[in-house]
Parts: C-alpha cells; structure tokens; sequence
C-alpha cells in the first residue's frame, strides 16, 4: 500500500536532494520522509473510522452502561475493560470520569478496569500496530491491554479500598439531569467525527513528528541490533529498564509508535517495546498527577504497582512467545 511513499522519499532524497545513498543523514531523513507521510495517512483514516464508531458511546452513555451493572462481577469488569476501547479518553478527563463513575455506584474495582485500559489499549496505537506490524501484534496488543485491567481492576476491587478515595469525591452529586441521549443524525456524526480528526491531528501531531524525529535518528546512527545487547530478550532487565524509561514521558500512543517500530528493528524485543509503549500511554506522571487529585497515596500507590506488574508481566510473556 505505500510502495509510493517509499518510492517518492527516495525520489526526494537521493535524487531531489543529492543526498549519498547508504548515508547516515541520507538514511535519516528518508526515514523521516517515509514514516511522516505513512503515519499521517494512517492517522488520518484510523481516526475518523475510530471516532465515528465511538460516537454512539459517548462518556455519558458509558456511565450509564456501567451504572446498570453494580455489582462487582467478572463481565462487569470485562465490560468495563472493552468499553474503555471505544470511549474517548485522556489524561484530563481521567478525574472528571472517576466522579462520574464513582458518583453513579459503580464499584471501585470496575472503574479502575476501565480507567486502565482507556489509555492503555488505545484505538488508534491499534490501528497503527496492525498498519505496520502486522494483525499478530496488534491481537497481542489488545488482549495484553485488556487482561491487564481486567485483572487489576478485580484485584483493586478485592482490597476494599474505597476508604483511599479522597472524601469529596462521594459528596459530589453529579446526576443525570439535563443529559441529553437523543442520537445525532449519520450527516452529523460524520461532520463531527471530521471536525474531530482535524482537531486530534493538529493536537498530537508535535508528539507523532517528534516521535519520528528520534526514530529518523535512530534508524541513520544506530545500526540495526545495536540495542539486541541491552534490551533483547536475553537481559533479563530489558522489560524493567523499558518501563521505567517510559512511565516518566508525557506523548500518546501515536507518537510513541515509531519509536516501537524503531526500537525494535535496533535489536529490542517486541514484548519490551510493547511494555515501553503501555508505560507511556497508562503510568505517565500527568495522568498520576491528575489522578492524585481523587486518589490518596496509598491507592495511587497500589494502582501504580499493580498495573506496572501487569505491563511487566505482558513484556516479559511476549519476549518469550515472540
């Protein structure tokens, strides 16, 4: 599908440009070229199918669909943790969504399996993964993403920890008056779902270019398996060092992906890649700043372990099986 986009970067830079073939900023900004160009494409169409589907999920609704399933059960869990696919999120909506939830009596376990694997499971890092590695990895992607906060969220349901929420957030009530479900005609989901593109890529294309920037740095100066030695499969650390590498970068899913597609062809295992990416996208310090806002710091404290054990575990598992 994009054999043209290679062929017009080569065009650009070796005959355009006069650039060496087999150059190291040769190499780089071909690199560069190609992946802008392939990564915006995909962008564009992932995120407007994607929007368009989760337009008939709005957090309103999600809430409600929650609501109804009060008790702290498997399936609400596995709902929760599915709904968190298609429903908008970002690290700014994380608190308001924690009120609402917890406002509405869903369990705390349940909400936790959703406030995990919203950011965690990312449409659009799924449509990027499946665009350029393959449906292989993206499955692994999103049942890794999805067993993480199904098992989390029943684990953080069983501690009892509802007495580590801080007290206002159960004197807030929300309430449903005045929300409007009445469903928006196609013309207007369509017109909305673009609108919404447009605003998304102006917003995170800073984080894709740059992502790009350091994985064209990458591929021209650092030859392919230089990193095998410290992040391969063999150092048993490789997962430890990606996680803690990742969970202080503030980016989205989108841009930390030509990094994975990078890091990778330099030598690092898939599943060390892929903990890297869930690293950045579920424990960033924004959303744990923002989260600390609901949280005392003894449950921020278990979410964070529990979580980062569950991102460890799915780096450590896929090294072996990939």
């Amino acid at each position: 599908m994009f054999n043209w986009t290679q062929r017009l970067a080569d065009w650009l830079v070796y005959d355009v440009l006069k650039i060496a073939h087999k150059s190291k900023f040769g190499d780089a900004l071909n690199f560069f070229i190609y992946d802008t160009i392939k990564i915006f494409i995909l962008l564009l169409i992932i995120i407007y199918a994607i929007t368009f589907i989760r337009s008939f999920f709005p957090p309103e609704k999600t809430k409600k669909i929650l609501a109804g399933k009060k008790g702290n059960t498997f399936f609400a869990h596995i709902l929760a943790a599915m709904l968190g696919i298609v429903t908008p999120f970002c690290s700014c909506s994380a608190v308001p969504l924690f009120i609402g939830f917890v406002e509405a009596g869903i369990p705390l376990g349940v909400t936790f399996s959703y406030l995990i694997a919203a950011p965690m499971v990312n449409e659009v890092a799924l449509g990027l993964l499946y665009g350029l590695f393959g449906l292989k990895v993206a499955l692994i992607y999103i049942i890794s993403g999805e067993v993480i906060a199904i098992v989390s969220g029943i684990i953080l349901g069983k501690l009892g920890l509802e007495k580590y929420v801080e007290e206002y957030v159960y004197q807030i009530k929300v309430g449903d008056a005045g929300i409007d479900f009445s469903d928006p005609t196609l013309k207007e989901r369509l017109l909305d779902s673009w609108h919404f593109t447009k605003d998304l890529l102006k917003k995170i294309s800073p984080y894709v270019v740059i992502g790009i920037v350091i994985g064209g740095f990458m591929h021209g100066w650092i030859p392919a398996n230089a990193l095998a030695k410290y992040a391969g499969k063999d150092n048993p650390f490789a997962v430890f060092i990606a996680v803690a590498f990742g969970i202080p970068l503030y980016s989205n899913a989108a841009g930390v992906i030509p990094l994975v597609s990078e890091l990778t062809r330099a030598g690092v295992a898939m599943g060390t890649a892929l903990a890297f990416m869930m690293a950045v996208t579920a424990l960033s310090v924004p959303e744990m700043i923002l989260l600390r806002r609901v949280l005392k710091p003894r449950l921020l404290a278990i979410f964070i372990g529990i979580t980062g054990m569950g991102i460890l575990f799915t780096g450590y598992f896929f090294n072996v099986i990939l």
